[in-house]
């Protein structure tokens, strides 16, 4: 009956509005908030109504985790596969990740790294996505012509690194991470990207201050 009524509106929601309410739970309060009560209360509907669309507690867990790994994993390898004519601009292609939550939600990395503490499937789950993402990172490195270990470490450098930023929470504005991005790139591959390329980067996001030389200059101290 769930699989029939799944895409069902009305006065039961539907699976995408129970779904939506416990991302929101598990962000908010871990795990354990996505129970099916209080979620019933936030979305103003009753108990029974979330059976027509999932079969139990699990059921919906299980779904979160594949919005988790659709979204989050999904983009950094495809990021990782997108056209780049340098090595420079294919990891600018990976940091658009870090900074647009439509392609990789940050929070939702936290509490799923959170959740992993408490869940040996969802360890497992997370695993295997570090696995499939590395390795994608890896293959990037690798087109541009990098030896095998080279192009492994690099990777772990650079996915670890973004990794920390979201398991310490880290917070940086905007102009002050712009102002690092291509001290990062020269980090991972020995040199800073060229300007046209840090012109493109900045303007998909926005960003029209980040081209001043004492951005340059700052970049290069870091370095």
């Amino acid at each position: 009956m769930a699989q029939r009524n799944k895409g069902e509106t009305g006065w039961r929601g539907s699976a995408g509005g129970w779904l939506d309410g416990a991302y929101e739970n598990l962000i908010e309060a871990g795990v354990d908030g996505v129970r099916i009560m209080p979620l019933a209360k936030r979305l103003h509907l009753s108990r029974t109504s979330f059976y027509w669309f999932f079969k139990d507690r699990a059921a919906l867990l299980s779904a979160l985790v594949d919005r988790w790994r659709a979204k989050n994993t999904a983009n950094i390898i495809k990021q990782a596969d997108k056209y780049a004519e340098s090595i420079s601009e294919a990891i600018l292609n990976v940091f658009d990740c870090w900074l647009d939550s439509d392609l990789f939600d940050s929070r939702f990395e936290f509490a799923v790294r959170s959740w992993a503490q408490q869940s040996v499937t969802v360890t497992r789950d997370v695993k295997v996505a570090d696995a499939a993402r590395l390795k994608a990172l890896t293959d990037m490195f690798l087109r541009f012509g990098y030896k095998p270990i080279s192009a492994d470490v690099r990777a772990r450098t650079l996915y670890l690194t973004q990794i920390g930023y979201i398991s310490m929470k880290t917070k940086e504005d905007l102009a002050t991470r712009m102002m690092r991005m291509p001290a990062y790139v020269a980090c991972f591959i020995g040199n800073e990207p060229q300007q046209r390329e840090m012109d493109r980067f900045y303007s998909r996001h926005g960003y029209s201050t980040g081209r001043p030389a004492t951005t340059r200059t700052k970049a290069k101290q870091v370095s």
